[in-house]
C-alpha cells in the first residue's frame, strides 16, 4: 500500500514536472513593424530597434501540450515578410551618426544651429545634422564656443 502511494505521488510530480518544462521553454513570436520576425522566450524586448511589434505570433503547439507531445510538437511558423532595412535617406538614426566629409588633424566640426564647436574625438564631431569643419581659431574667430568649455589639445 504504502509502496503503491509512493510510486503514485512519484508519477504526479514527474508528470507536472513535465508541463513546467514545456511551458518555461515556450517560444513567443511576433512580427515587427518592419517586417521582420521576432522568436524568443519572453514579450520583453522583442522588436527593439525595429519600430515595435506590429502583431503577436500564436505560441507554438510545445507551449501549450505536455509529457512527450511536447518535445515531438514542430513549432508554428508565422507569415512575416523578409525582413528588408529601411533606406537609408529615411532612417533618423543614419542622419544624425554618419560622420560628414572632411575633418582631420586640427579641424574641429562647429554645429551651426547651437555655435558649439567639437574637437576630433568627442562624441558629436561631424555627427550634428548641420554644421562645418573649421580651424579651431576660425571657429574661435566666428564666436562659436567649445563643448564643455574646453579648448581642444
Amino acid at each position: 500500500m504504502r509502496t503503491n502511494l509512493l510510486s503514485c505521488l512519484l508519477g504526479i510530480g514527474l508528470l507536472t514536472a513535465g508541463a513546467a518544462y514545456a511551458q518555461s521553454t515556450a517560444s513567443v513570436t511576433a512580427t515587427c513593424k518592419d517586417g521582420s520576425a521576432f522568436s524568443g522566450t519572453s514579450r520583453s524586448g522583442a522588436c527593439r530597434g525595429h519600430g515595435g511589434v506590429g502583431s503577436w505570433g500564436s505560441a507554438p503547439a510545445a507551449a501549450t501540450a505536455t509529457g512527450t507531445e511536447a518535445a515531438a510538437a514542430p513549432p508554428k511558423t508565422t507569415d512575416a515578410a523578409p525582413a528588408t532595412p529601411p533606406p537609408a535617406s529615411t532612417s533618423k538614426k543614419s542622419a544624425t551618426t554618419t560622420k560628414a566629409s572632411g575633418g582631420g588633424n586640427g579641424q574641429v566640426w562647429v554645429n551651426s544651429s547651437s555655435k558649439v564647436y567639437h574637437c576630433e574625438g568627442d562624441r558629436y564631431y561631424g555627427k550634428t545634422k548641420s554644421g562645418s569643419y573649421m580651424s579651431e581659431s576660425a571657429a574661435k574667430a566666428a564666436g562659436d564656443r567649445p563643448s564643455g568649455g574646453k579648448t581642444c589639445s
